[in-house]
């Protein structure tokens, strides 16, 4: 079965179809391509960033879990 994504208009400024237009030619994708691409790494920087706040705010019994996981993954074994 195929599906058929849907599509949508959004209204933006000349200027910034025509930059987003070229910045997709030149990535050899399309305009919408161009803008998945940018909204999935503005996700991924997102994600990142909360995963810093969580690990900066770590407290005393998340490291020590974490030493004991580290100490019993590293038991010696050879790994490739």
């Amino acid at each position: 079965m195929t599906s058929m994504a849907k599509t949508t208009t959004i209204k933006v400024p000349t200027e910034l179809r025509d930059r987003i237009n070229n910045h997709a030619r030149e990535q050899g994708v399309s305009a919408a391509g161009f803008l998945g691409r940018l909204v999935g790494a503005y996700d991924r920087r997102k994600r990142m960033e909360a995963f810093g706040r969580a690990f900066a705010t770590a407290d005393d019994t998340y490291w020590d879990e974490f030493h004991e996981w580290d100490t019993a993954l590293n038991d010696g074994a050879v790994r490739d």
